[in-house]
């Protein structure tokens, strides 16, 4: 038992509220139960309550034992003057006004649903299932669902949208390296996305401005900060990277990362860091200004084209700066380009526009809308209870569903777990 479902309980009034009683045997008709209150203070505010024939406006506190408010020293508090009525599951101490006189107190435990009571022990005690509702978040109505999952899908998008704005802060509020960092990260995936964010603060963005209009000069530096021309390969592109790199690095002050930073262990070769790093010098030096274009862009298929960009001729033979492969364009791919919306550019977009005062427009939605579904486990599983998946936006709200709610038992603040517990 907890608080939180005795909020709950009183919030929606899931108990026989026609013959409720006080300790004292007194007739309590509730009126209104409040506004919950989610900062220090009684739990709800501005009641109104009927105790026989008395009308009561004021403040309801909530606890699981009449004790509680003595463990909890209300008794000195002057916030607590103003409470009206004590609810509580189970009552066993008598608690006294400053004038001494006994604060009515409502025993929930008597007069709660048992349907409500039963499915919220359901909930709370289904430790071995991978959500507590897995059999009833297919069950919920379409509508209802579809409009907890965008608000699902906006809690995501400004928690990521809160994190950005700390790299924007360390920045002076420069969007342009600030997409940097965040394209680098996403470039690294989820094994060298550390690797990749420390590359692009590696130096300051200034310097890969003063180099991003000849490739080849851009690629000696993201190789060099990262560290793979510290070696000595026969090969002539690598030798000419190399003594860019040195004349970069003398120029500007650098100090390149450990080669061991990057891991190529169990990678498929296209997701190798060497020809992350080239793909990510052949974006960057073939759109100046990126930021700017990016959120100009207003179809799915203009990022695409807007992605669509060759690598160096030596990476089309190769994985690495040591062996050769079969000639291929080794272009982005459209889900890597979807990956970069999803966590990168529509986030970044968010907090652009609310920096002006404007909502996330409808175009980013429907971009959302039109990307393919994640996949990961987590979706996978999801799919399996039969719950709808359509696109990255489904894809974002589920996870915000998994991990913020369905992992922290947050059923009491989901539309879902308060659609279980009143069946």
């Amino acid at each position: 038992m907890s608080e939180d479902f005795l909020h709950y309980l009183w919030k929606y009034k899931l108990f026989s509220v026609l013959n409720v009683k006080s300790t004292l045997d007194e007739n309590v008709q509730i009126i209104k139960s409040g506004s919950h209150n989610f900062n220090a203070g009684p739990d709800f505010l501005n009641a109104h309550i009927r105790i026989n024939k008395h009308l009561w406006i004021g403040n309801v506190e909530i606890h699981l034992k009449s004790s509680d408010w003595y463990l909890h020293k209300h008794e000195s508090d002057a916030n607590y003057d103003a409470v009206i009525l004590h609810v509580v599951w189970e009552h066993d101490a008598n608690i006294y006004t400053k004038n001494n006189s006994l604060l009515p107190t409502v025993i929930l435990k008597d007069i709660v649903d048992k349907n409500v009571l039963s499915n919220y022990m359901d909930l709370s005690t289904k430790t071995k299932s991978w959500i507590p509702c897995n059999k009833a978040i297919s069950q919920i109505e379409t509508f209802e669902f579809s409009n907890w999952k965008e608000r699902l899908f906006f809690e995501r998008l400004q928690r990521k949208s809160n994190e950005i704005n700390s790299l924007l802060r360390a920045s002076n509020e420069n969007f342009e390296a600030v997409l940097f960092q965040l394209l680098a990260k996403n470039f690294g995936l989820k094994v060298n996305a550390d690797a990749f964010l420390n590359l692009a603060n590696s130096f300051d963005y200034s310097v890969l401005k003063k180099v991003s209009s000849n490739q080849q000069h851009l690629s000696a530096l993201l190789f060099g900060q990262a560290g793979f021309l510290e070696r000595n390969i026969e090969n002539e592109y690598f030798k000419e990277l190399k003594t860019e790199y040195l004349f970069l690095r003398k120029k500007f002050n650098l100090l390149p990362l450990p080669i061991h930073s990057f891991s190529f262990f169990r990678m498929r070769p296209s997701n190798f860091p060497t020809l992350r790093i080239a793909q990510l010098a052949s974006l960057f030096s073939k759109h100046q200004n990126l930021f700017s274009k990016l959120m100009n862009l207003e179809k799915l298929n203009d990022y695409y084209t807007f992605f669509s960009i060759d690598v160096a001729p030596f990476w089309k033979t190769h994985f690495n700066f040591e062996s050769n492969s079969k000639k291929t364009s080794k272009k982005l791919t459209n889900d890597f380009v979807d990956l970069l919306l999803v966590n990168t550019i529509i986030p970044l977009k968010f907090l652009y526009q609310r920096k002006k005062g404007v909502m996330l427009d409808h175009v980013s939605l429907s971009i959302l809308k039109a990307i393919k579904p994640e996949k990961n486990t987590i979706i996978s599983k999801f799919m399996r209870l039969e719950v709808p998946v359509d696109n990255a936006f489904d894809t974002q709200a589920l996870l915000e569903l998994k991990n913020n709610y369905c992992d922290k038992k947050r059923c009491l603040s989901c539309a879902v777990g308060l659609r279980f517990l009143k069946s």
